[in-house]
């Protein structure tokens, strides 16, 4: 069964592959180990995507023909249920470069091992993290230790637009370095899940997260018609 494509070709093997309903879900399409080059890949499989500017600044460099003027967006893109991506982008305009921004954070879209890793919860949860992790970026280094439900994110602004946007509800956090540099502090937030997400989950820890999703989407599905 093919999915709606809004006029979109497909020109690498996971597009067609998406298009033709071969892979339903970003979970599948990541684990094809195909790399992710259209942006439209993501639109398909994540229609709910939110994006968020972090950070827009003018940069100069000297040519021969003079002095080139551009702008730099420091963009991330997320579901708040699981999915981050991030990028940076220039372009002459400013509208130009959150477009780009935003299209290459798709690309670099990454699935946040989230879980309840705190001694002070119960397993199962997706609130937090399963692990600490650690991201470094420039002179920042950025830490997200796991946190028990309820506390919320006690993060500096850029760290906590980035774990929202992954669907972190809580969470301990800091910081070391120059971090007043927007571009590294979140350059840093993104590589410590994504280091994170890489790192191997025991299978039993896993077994219990997915039985934990399973249930809760099965309450979120009670009380709904289902179309014949």
């Amino acid at each position: 069964m093919s999915r709606s494509n809004n006029g979109w070709e497909p020109r690498t093997r996971l597009g067609r592959m998406v298009q033709e309903g071969d892979v339903g879900s970003m979970d599948q399409a990541l684990a094809t180990g195909l790399p992710l080059k259209e942006p439209q890949i993501v639109d398909q499989l994540l229609p709910g995507l939110e994006d968020e500017v972090l950070d827009i600044n003018m940069v100069q460099r000297m040519t021969d023909s003079g002095r080139r003027v551009k702008f730099r967006c420091v963009c991330a893109v997320g579901n708040r249920d699981g999915y981050l991506g991030y990028a940076e982008a220039r372009d002459d305009q400013v509208g130009g470069a959150i477009q780009k921004a935003i299209e290459v954070a798709k690309l670099n879209i990454i699935s946040v091992d989230r879980g309840s890793g705190s001694w002070e919860d119960s397993a199962g949860g997706v609130n937090s993290l399963t692990r600490t992790a650690h991201g470094k970026a420039g002179s920042v280094e950025v830490e997200i230790r796991p946190a028990p439900q309820g506390l919320g994110l006690a993060a500096a602004e850029t760290v906590r637009n980035i774990l929202e946007l992954a669907g972190v509800q809580d969470a301990w956090t800091s910081s070391n370095g120059n971090t007043r540099t927007t571009v590294n502090l979140a350059k840093a937030t993104f590589n410590a899940l994504q280091n994170a997400s890489q790192a191997r989950t025991p299978d039993r820890a896993q077994r219990v997260q997915q039985e934990a999703r399973g249930e809760s989407g099965g309450r979120q599905g009670q009380g709904q018609e289902v179309p014949e």
